[in-house]
């Protein structure tokens, strides 16, 4: 179960995953090789387990960019500042990261310390939490260009993807979210997507590397369908928990199950506006 909601500060819980990845063959010599890593949230182990293989594919001579779902889209300056005047993740985290975001930015120091490393370009991935809210009040064109909208034919949405980002809505709000909810929340949710998409499309030329939760990672729904539509294949690898669903990825990695409250316990959702 995924326990993300657009109302509250953060993803309390990662989505279903799925899919196992050891060495990933390059892509074709006329398409970038886009590679989708996901991650439980609040898993240490599956955190470590993928800087891991990172690490090896740097260390096998790859270089490409990384996107990372952790910092929005507007904190591109301030990253970009950070990577150039930093000396460690640990500043760059200080520099760029809002705040009130919510993550645990000890997990994501190793990949940020190998982007140093490795002099990679590092940007910032997610639209913002007050845009997603936005798409939730007033549709896609409150909070998205009307060129990113036509590039990704977003007046026009699959019935099949659409229904099933609705279903993860209500799986993930414990089935308690007011049932006029449902369809903006998934909407925001498709919108993240998109723009996810859109930062590896625009800066994918020599490979880039996305940093996200498992759910943004699906082939089916999510980021990977989103560049498919733009004729751009990439691979998806889940770091999923020992019961987690495999289907929905290319590649899976099995991580401990890490130990936490029931999330549901006590769950409170969000009212319907109005």
């Amino acid at each position: 179960m995924r326990l993300r909601t657009l109302l509250l500060p953060l993803p309390l819980l990662a989505l279903l995953a799925t899919g196992a990845c050891r060495h990933v063959p390059p892509a074709t010599a006329d398409t970038p090789r886009i590679l989708l890593l996901g991650e439980v949230h609040d898993s240490a182990a599956g955190h470590a387990a993928r800087a891991a293989l990172l690490r090896k594919e740097l260390e096998a001579g790859w270089r490409p960019a990384i996107a990372m779902e952790q910092f929005d889209t507007d904190a591109q300056p301030a990253l970009d500042a950070a990577m150039r005047e930093c000396a460690d993740a640990a500043c760059v985290i200080a520099r760029a990261a809002p705040a009130k975001a919510g993550w645990t930015w000890a997990y994501y120091e190793p990949v940020i310390a190998l982007a140093l490393q490795y002099k990679l370009p590092l940007y910032a991935a997610n639209l913002s939490r007050g845009d997603a809210a936005k798409v939730v009040e007033d549709g896609f064109a409150a909070a998205l260009p009307a060129g990113l909208i036509a590039r990704y034919r977003l007046d026009a949405l699959p019935a099949d993807v659409l229904a099933a980002q609705e279903t993860e809505v209500r799986d993930s709000h414990c089935g308690a979210l007011p049932e006029s909810l449902v369809a903006p929340m998934a909407k925001a949710q498709i919108a993240r997507d998109v723009v996810m998409a859109e930062t590896l499309r625009t800066h994918a030329a020599d490979g880039i590397v996305l940093i996200a939760g498992n759910g943004h990672v699906r082939r089916d729904i999510a980021v990977p369908f989103w560049l498919r539509q733009q004729g751009l294949p990439a691979r998806a690898v889940g770091f999923l928990e020992p019961t987690s669903n495999a289907t929905a990825f290319d590649a899976v990695e099995r991580i401990p199950a890490t130990t936490r409250p029931d999330p549901c316990a006590g769950f409170k959702a969000p009212k319907s506006p109005g």
